[in-house]
């Protein structure tokens, strides 16, 4: 099969071959419907520009980077979070002719600053989609900052300042709390994510809320630390299955502490849902791979981190609303109404 030209692109999109040129290179004067009739033919058409070329010809990388928290530093990495943010930023540079360029960061390494500031002279990207938790640590998003390369910051938290995108962590939250409460759950336990991963806590004040919308009290008891891991989702159920009044309901943070839940309820011979509602947040390829299958919150990955291609490269501004990509939840297995009968 003979490799597909520019003038290909620009005969399926009935434009011309200049046109077909300014959309690649991210120029603007091309109006909405013909650069996403450009960008659809070059999809169609697996259309990859030379990117040396370009490079060479207009001085610029044509490379979106992605900075995330280094997932083999974890004693139980899970790599769901990471594989659904590349893949949406994926398709927005694939759309436009870009490259991506992925860098993982162990922030707790002395040199993490260090690598990230090389990265970015050596390569001179684009633009930097900056991944949670490392959105919300001031030292890394100054150095980035101070590299002149413009940022956009994925679920940043309370320190959603500048140029970013996220969902409402707090609102769908409380959406899921008020969800298990409707079921008729009264004690709803809640393992809540590591300390410096802003969006874990937006996702407890949403626990709280939800709480409170329900019209019930709030039991410190019922509230355990976890660090974003399948063990530490282990060990939460194990310390909160262990209490003499134990929950009926289970909301992790996250999907992995989730597994790790319906993995301890398993081995105390707890059944999933009739005796324990266990539910999660992100929604993971994991989520619908355990047994039971899990219910959680939605958290469109592929959507923001698109969105974050899409501000980086077509050079989008955007309002605050136009950035807060909505979650939803999705009822699957692992919940069921208090005491169900068979």
């Amino acid at each position: 099969m003979s490799k597909i030209t520019i003038t290909d692109v620009a005969r399926r999109a009935n434009v011309s071959i200049k046109t077909v040129s300014r959309v690649v290179n991210g120029e603007p004067n091309v109006r909405d419907g013909t650069r996403e009739r450009v960008q659809q033919a070059i999809l169609d058409l697996d259309y990859r520009p030379n990117p040396s070329a370009r490079s060479l010809a207009t001085q610029r990388s044509y490379l979106v980077a992605l900075i995330y928290d280094d997932p083999d530093a974890y004693e139980a990495p899970s790599c769901g979070y990471v594989v659904n943010l590349q893949q949406g930023l994926l398709s927005a540079c694939n759309a436009r002719g870009f490259d991506l360029l992925i860098h993982p960061a162990n922030y707790r390494d002395s040199k993490a600053l260090e690598n990230i500031a090389k990265m970015i002279a050596h390569a001179r990207p684009e633009g930097v989609v900056l991944a949670a938790p490392l959105s919300n640590m001031p030292d890394v998003v100054a150095t980035i900052e101070d590299s002149g390369t413009r940022l956009i910051r994925l679920s940043p938290g309370a320190c959603a300042t500048g140029q970013f995108v996220e969902t409402d962590d707090a609102e769908a939250a409380q959406a899921m709390t008020s969800y298990l409460a409707s079921l008729g759950h009264r004690r709803i336990a809640f393992v809540r994510g590591h300390a410096k991963h802003s969006a874990v806590q937006l996702r407890l004040s949403g626990y709280k809320a939800g709480l409170r919308a329900s019209g019930l009290n709030l039991d410190p008891a019922l509230i355990v630390d976890g660090d974003n891991s399948i063990a530490s989702g282990e060990d939460a159920a194990a310390q909160l299955l262990a209490l003499e009044q134990p929950p009926t309901a289970v909301f992790a943070a996250n999907d992995d502490m989730a597994a790790g839940i319906l993995r301890t309820a398993s081995r105390f011979g707890v059944n999933v849902p009739d005796q324990l509602s266990v539910a999660g947040f992100d929604d993971i390829s994991l989520a619908q791979q355990i047994y039971p299958a899990l219910t959680t919150v939605r958290q469109p990955l592929r959507a923001i981190a698109y969105r974050a291609g899409e501000m980086i490269i077509d050079d989008v501004q955007g309002t605050h609303e136009d950035n807060v990509i909505p979650a939803e939840i999705v009822v699957r297995e692992s919940t069921a109404p208090l005491a169900r009968k068979h």
